[in-house]
């Protein structure tokens, strides 16, 4: 017998025992066996191997069952219940907020991190991609911030190695742009007091996990970048 037909043969006997679909079932097997080799290295995750946190890690069980009543294990038993696992994303969304009343926000975050759990969605993924964010904070004025992202003689002062084309912005707020690999980059500029502002960068439409990784560790080196170009000599 080869080793898929073993691996096959073990998803079948699970979905016998649980009762789980054969998502499920094959989710929770394919987890089981990467977490011993994990183990067995004790090798320290970079962050390049984990460039988006989960949204277990981005939003706490207690903020969860604050506002939805229940927390996480809590939704997800009655998730695999109603059959979640052989659901879209729409339909287990859609689910949350007419079935149980959740509120469409706290819907859309509890589907995503139901697919993270049970292996239909990794983190940082979307339906387009996979998308990064970065983000510093940096001591100048929000126009001059904002002109370092639209002006092409400023621009390429920090941002030296990418093909950018301006789509649309909102001086001096938000500007959306392309890039030559065909992802999309969005800026968003906040106030923070009266001499600083916080420039946050997403990037989406990324093939890849490893693209993923190598567009955040990029943002963190421009974005600093950034930040001694802008900020006033001491």
């Amino acid at each position: 017998m080869t080793r898929q037909k073993s691996f096959k043969q073990r998803v079948r006997s699970r979905m016998a025992k649980t009762g789980e679909s054969y998502t499920a079932a094959r989710a929770h097997l394919l987890s089981s066996e990467a977490r011993p080799a994990a183990v067995a290295s004790q090798e320290p995750v970079t962050p390049a191997e984990t460039p988006v946190a989960t949204m277990r890690a981005r939003v706490s069980g207690e903020a969860v069952r604050e506002r939805t009543g229940r927390d996480y294990d809590q939704w997800f038993s009655l998730l695999d219940a109603w059959g979640a696992t052989d659901r879209t994303h729409k339909e287990i969304a859609a689910h949350l907020v007419e079935e149980r009343g959740v509120d469409g926000w706290w819907a859309q975050s509890l589907t995503v991190a139901y697919e993270q759990e049970r292996g239909m969605r990794t983190p940082g993924q979307r339906k387009d991609g996979y998308a990064v964010n970065a983000s510093k904070t940096v001591r100048a004025p929000m126009e001059e911030v904002f002109a370092a992202f639209v002006e092409e003689s400023v621009r390429e002062r920090w941002l030296d190695g990418a093909e950018w084309t301006v789509r649309s912005y909102n001086e001096p707020k938000r500007v959306t742009a392309d890039l030559a690999d065909g992802t999309r980059v969005i800026v968003y500029l906040t106030a923070r007091g009266t001499d600083r502002v916080s420039a946050a960068v997403e990037q989406s439409r990324l093939p890849d996990p490893d693209s993923a990784a190598e567009a955040k560790e990029f943002w963190r080196d421009r974005l600093g970048r950034l930040k001694a170009l802008v900020e006033p000599s001491s």
